[in-house]
């Protein structure tokens, strides 16, 4: 064979082996491409799973993904919006009123938890307290109007299933997700307010999401779950009713600060049942005794509301 057509034969086998390797590569490369696709949109981002730990400790990850927000109505006033919206929490759509200040910058925003049988509308009250101090709000309609059933849950917890009060708790810190990624929230200065049974669920979302600034509970108490099971040897029922007690989550909302008001005339939860969490709770904390009103908000604690708040959100 001649030296010429030696060195073609060289260089077409050469040619061959570079094309290979070239093949190889851009199949590798799309190979890396299309799992990131399919990790991208078949692996969720966040997620929505519960534990509940031995000591009967509820818990969410702090990663719960991006809110999928659906603007319903919208109504325009002088100084605010007030917007209509929408978003799923587990097998729940949430609709919720998110009042927000006009403003040239980000505004602080609380989540505003109603007491049961109320309605979204019934948090407007403080929302317009709120609006006026420059903070944004979303009230939301909680999942049974805010009512609990304490048999029904138990059973469901039994069985593996998530009671309804855990989902109610979600559905709260998915009200807190919605505020952070509004663009027109300053997603680092959030609060949580909950009147009545509302404030039992705004306790124990502080406590799960350690970037909530300080919750405020208003007509509200705890269950004071471990004088009630000293008799109780099924260890299933202990970490269930620890699980939806707001006394057991007092330890972990330092150091952000605690508060409650109540009205020596609340004839749904009497003052003692609030004394009694208050005294559990860890510094910083506050209470508040007012003589106005019964149960829920009242202008007595108006003034003690908006001192706590702007120390909370600035």
């Amino acid at each position: 064979m001649s030296s010429k057509k030696h060195q073609q034969r060289i260089k077409s086998k050469a040619a061959q082996k570079q094309s290979y390797f070239n093949s190889k590569t851009i199949t590798a490369i799309l190979g890396v491409f299309f799992l990131l696709i399919l990790v991208y949109y078949f692996i969720p981002q966040g997620s929505d799973k519960w534990i509940v730990s031995k000591d009967g400790i509820l818990s969410y990850p702090e990663n719960r993904g991006k809110v999928e927000v659906k603007l319903l109505k919208t109504e325009q006033g002088s100084n605010y919006t007030l917007e209509t919206i929408s978003f799923p929490s587990k097998d729940y759509t949430v609709e919720g009123l998110l009042h927000i200040p006009l403003s040239a910058k980000k505004v602080p925003a609380v989540v505003i938890l109603p007491g049961a049988t109320v309605p979204k509308e019934g948090t407007q009250g403080l929302a317009e307290i709120l609006s006026g101090m420059g903070y944004a709000s979303l009230g939301i309609e909680q999942r049974n109007r805010g009512g609990v059933d304490f048999k029904y849950d138990y059973e469901l917890f039994k069985a593996g299933k998530e009671p309804v009060e855990h989902k109610m708790v979600f559905d709260a810190l998915r009200a807190v997700d919605a505020l952070r990624q509004d663009s027109r929230i300053d997603a680092k200065r959030i609060a949580i307010i909950g009147e009545s049974n509302g404030g039992r669920f705004a306790i124990i979302a502080a406590a799960l999401d350690p970037d909530i600034k300080g919750v405020i509970g208003i007509s509200t108490s705890g269950y004071d779950t471990e004088s009630e099971i000293v008799n109780i040897r099924d260890e299933v029922a202990i970490r269930f009713y620890r699980s939806i007690d707001p006394d057991t989550y007092l330890q972990f909302i330092p150091p952000r600060k605690f508060v409650l008001m109540h009205s020596v005339n609340d004839n749904i939860i009497p003052i003692g049942l609030a004394e009694n969490t208050f005294r559990k709770a860890k510094e910083p904390k506050q209470f508040y005794e007012v003589t106005t009103g019964t149960h829920g908000f009242s202008e007595g604690m108006r003034e003690p509301f908006e001192k706590e708040l702007r120390q909370m959100l600035g």
